[in-house]
């Protein structure tokens, strides 16, 4: 049958983007306790289109993610990324996998279990100077305002918050990404904000969590500082943007900070 798509172009126009996107398609990726975890992801595939091409095949970008077995990570994005500039004759190629994260959280007084999910993302493009991998992850807080326990007699206002952390790790000679868990980048939100927030708390855990946060007060400013402390620090991390915002309980906004830095 006559293939229209590879009938050649006279406009000279190259697309910078041509792909699928909004994929709703279970994946498998790593869990650093449980060695794997299944999930179901939003993915979006593209790759470059030279001015010549009226089109790409959007087949195949299904063709390669079938052949993947659909398991992710920062060594076998890299991989798909090869395939499907091959696959597409592309200079190169871009994917981006938005999933749900669930890991069982204890509650910290009487011990009970259940699911928290974290949205993450993995972002991955290749072309023909480098690879790029970007670990992406969502962590909900809890943050008490230090003003507000200052200059207050009794209590002080609290609210939600959330930490977002893009991270990029280095390139090993492999062509595969040093390994950077998501449970890690959890654990230092986590840590860097007033308490963490659970799915299930008894009478005694919210005592504590209470009493934690109000003895842990932060700004948004101290968050993202926090976080860039600890990330420096890991000799993995090569390049990394926190941004911290809180659902402001008593103001009709947000506050929000951002933080960037990339290793010399």
């Amino acid at each position: 049958m006559k293939d229209i798509q590879s009938n050649p172009d006279f406009r000279n126009i190259p697309l910078r983007e041509a792909g699928i996107k909004d994929l709703k398609y279970p994946i498998t990726i790593l869990d650093r306790e449980n060695r794997e975890q299944t999930t179901v992801a939003d993915l979006s595939m593209s790759v470059n289109l030279p001015h010549h091409f009226k089109g790409t095949h959007m087949s195949r970008f299904l063709e390669v993610l079938t052949d993947s077995d659909c398991r992710f990570t920062g060594n076998t994005i890299p991989l798909v990324l090869k395939k499907l500039k091959e696959s597409l004759e592309a200079e190169s190629a871009r994917i981006r996998i938005e999933f749900p994260y669930f890991l069982t959280r204890k509650a910290p007084v009487t011990g009970a279990e259940a699911k928290m999910s974290y949205l993450c993302v993995f972002t991955g493009e290749s072309t023909n100077v480098k690879d790029d991998f970007i670990l992406s992850v969502t962590v909900p807080v809890s943050t008490l305002c230090p003003c507000s326990k200052e200059i207050s007699a009794r209590g002080a206002h609290n609210q939600r918050g959330y930490i977002k952390m893009d991270v990029r790790t280095k390139l090993k000679a492999d062509g595969s990404f040093e390994m950077l868990w998501i449970e890690e980048l959890v654990d230092i939100a986590e840590i860097s904000a007033s308490s963490p927030v659970y799915t299930i708390l008894k009478r005694p855990d919210e005592k504590f969590v209470t009493e934690q946060s109000y003895d842990n007060p932060v700004f948004v400013e101290d968050i993202v500082r926090n976080v860039a402390e600890i990330l420096q620090n890991d000799l993995r991390v090569t390049q990394f943007t926190v941004t911290a915002e809180n659902h402001e309980s008593i103001h009709n906004h947000n506050a929000y900070a951002v933080v960037t830095w990339q290793r010399q």
